[in-house]
């Protein structure tokens, strides 16, 4: 990916023209896709909806905290009184069993925590990934090894137990949520610092890199100035999957009882308490567990667009084919005209003779 993701070095003037045209065509092929533009629109629903959950919960008059006994019947173990799991004009998705607070009210907080928890811990695998990679990269043949065997340490570990080991030690008064994007952050780096090592290489070996480091930039300079731009598709398109993945080990924590803890929402935490109740309150655990799902899958469909987008490669592929169509289309292509014979002229190539 490194040759068609880095571009000649040019001006500053033709550089800026160079990075708006990029963007231009960047924006005209993820338009091309069609799922990427509607898995781009439901992850702006979503982050609309966490932004917004303050109002929309003042709008329906509910808050994610708020006990109401009196809308379960305490004689049937807690089910919600009323069809439908207690839906209404006051509670538009129903109540939660046994506590009675408003399922739309934690739904939209729950959305706050588990997007919050999974950007961070993005943000942080990131900024590591970057460090470690571009130092080993640039450092010595010591700091490569050092660097480099410590990220593959970190790539072993397994990522579940050394977070089920990490959240059960710290004490309880330290923000959950803070602390699980921590966790995921410093323990699942190790792939990502992988991929920007190997791409610092390939664009170390780049002639404008070298005619940099031969006018006495240092290598600061070289990192900022030259190498973190053609780093920039990889890291963005990693990132993008990168969230759906931290979606769900947030969950797979919550769920464990070891990630949010209550009484803050988390779709997660949803899940888990809503595992005895799928057959009595069926809504209670349909509604994160739809809400995880749409969010994992949107995410997941928009990074690979802006994979497939930032690939200039890519568009040639969709459009020529891949397998055996593909191929066979494309030796048509080149073949056309130039295989077959002359009219009046033999097979063989030969002139006819003649009278």
């Amino acid at each position: 990916m490194s040759e068609a993701l880095v571009a000649s070095p040019a001006p500053a003037a033709d550089s800026s023209a160079s990075g708006a045209s990029g963007a231009r065509q960047f924006w005209r092929r993820l338009r091309a896709q069609r799922a990427a533009l509607v898995a781009a629109a439901v992850v702006a629903l979503l982050v609309l909806v966490a932004l917004a959950a303050p109002l929309l919960t003042a709008i329906e008059g509910q808050d994610p905290t708020t006990y109401h006994p009196s809308l379960v019947d305490s004689a049937r173990g807690g089910v919600p009184v009323g069809p439908l799991g207690g839906i209404g004009a006051d509670h538009w998705l129903g109540v939660e069993p046994q506590t009675g607070r408003d399922l739309f009210a934690r739904l939209v907080y729950g959305a706050r925590v588990s997007l919050g928890v999974a950007i961070a811990a993005t943000l942080v695998q990131v900024l590591i990934a970057v460090v470690v990679g571009v130092s080993a990269a640039l450092g010595n043949r010591w700091v490569d090894q050092v660097l480099s065997r410590t990220t593959e340490i970190i790539v072993a570990l397994p990522l579940m137990i050394m977070s089920l080991a990490l959240l059960a030690i710290v004490p309880g008064s330290f923000p959950r949520p803070v602390l699980v994007a921590l966790v995921i952050g410093l323990i699942a780096w190790g792939t990502l610092a992988k991929i920007v090592r190997a791409q610092t290489l390939t664009l170390k070996q780049l002639d404008y890199v070298a005619a940099a480091r031969l006018s006495g930039w240092s290598t600061w300079r070289i990192a900022r100035r030259d190498l973190l731009p053609g780093l920039a598709a990889p890291l963005i398109t990693y990132s993008a999957l990168l969230v759906p993945m931290n979606i769900g080990v947030e969950a797979a924590l919550s769920f464990l009882g070891v990630g949010v803890k209550p009484p803050t929402p988390s779709w997660g935490q949803m899940l888990t308490a809503a595992d005895v109740w799928y057959q009595a309150a069926p809504q209670y655990l349909l509604l994160p567990a739809g809400a995880l799902f749409v969010t994992v899958l949107a995410l997941t469909v928009l990074g690979d667009g802006v994979r497939t987008a930032l690939d200039p490669r890519a568009a040639s592929r969709l459009r020529v084919g891949t397998g055996r169509r593909g191929e066979a289309r494309a030796d048509a292509g080149t073949t056309a005209g130039t295989d077959l014979p002359r009219p009046g002229t033999p097979a063989d190539g030969t002139k006819e003779a003649t009278a």
